[in-house]
């Protein structure tokens, strides 16, 4: 089969309390996205939100129904947000083609019955990342370059957190329900994304870490503020953050993330700052 899926649960704070470093890993790592002509798919309870990857090589991909949707066609009750980290692609819905290029965009709205993906090379594949939330409209497709993301510069090289924040999918860019995405590229000699680190107990979020450098890795902090965790994670894989959780990490090198959220509201400063020195 071309698409795979499983679901994640919900999980309280004074349970992960309890969690060793292979129980943590289970609940919230999602280690293998980009397979080659293969769709996967993770559906957590959090906001039932949706995180995937496609990577199409020698055949295209259609995005089909999963059980847990209870639906005759994906988007029946969702939108999607995509964003490409590999080479061009395409992205067909409903028989009309939108190309990305590496680091563009595209906003796909509810009731849009058919998405199909395909690369330009098999040689060099696109690489689709994916967020899904439901939906209660139907907005417009629009597809996001780079050139009309919205740009925020972030830290500073003295605390080791100096880095760009491009929103690509937020209502202040694209007319949306609850999806929020971007990408945040951390400057050489800066490590530490998110910091400091905040919750926000309207939304949950996930990240996909990428353009880590081989034979380098980010540890991923969560949990509540005073009661933290952490998981490493390679290039390539996305970690999910619970509304009651901070979601902040540091590299051993610079590096790349996609942030998407989902919940009670849109506001993308809706969020409770963490004091550094009061993290535990």
């Amino acid at each position: 089969m071309s698409i795979n899926y499983e679901t994640r649960y919900a999980s309280s704070p004074d349970a992960v309390k309890q969690y060793d470093t292979a129980q943590l890993r289970k609940e919230f790592l999602i280690e293998n996205l980009f397979e080659a002509d293969k769709l996967n798919l993770v559906y957590s309870h959090y906001d039932r939100f949706i995180t995937g990857g496609v990577m199409p090589v020698s055949k295209a991909i259609e995005l089909e129904t999963i059980d847990p949707l209870k639906a005759p066609y994906f988007l029946e009750r969702r939108e999607l947000g995509i964003i490409n980290i590999g080479d061009t692609g395409t992205v067909t819905v409903d028989g009309t083609d939108y190309e990305l290029n590496h680091r563009e965009a595209l906003y796909v709205g509810q009731g849009n019955k058919k998405v199909i993906f395909s690369s330009s090379s098999g040689k060099s594949p696109a690489k689709f990342y994916l967020n899904s939330t439901p939906a209660h409209k139907a907005y417009p497709i629009k597809k996001i370059g780079t050139n009309e993301v919205e740009v925020i510069e972030l830290g500073a090289p003295e605390t080791a957190n100096a880095r760009t924040l491009r929103k690509y999918i937020v209502n202040s860019v694209v007319d949306v329900c609850q999806l929020q995405m971007g990408m945040t590229t951390l400057k050489s000699g800066s490590s530490w994304n998110t910091m400091p680190a905040h919750v926000h107990d309207r939304r949950m979020e996930v990240y996909f870490y990428f353009e880590v450098p081989d034979g380098q890795a980010v540890c991923h902090f969560m949990g509540q503020p005073q009661e933290t965790r952490h998981i490493w994670m390679q290039n390539n894989q996305a970690v999910i953050s619970p509304p009651w959780s901070i979601h902040c990490g540091s590299g051993t090198s610079n590096y790349s993330f996609i942030w998407g959220m989902a919940g009670e509201n849109l506001d993308y400063g809706d969020m409770d700052v963490c004091k550094i020195n009061e993290l535990k």
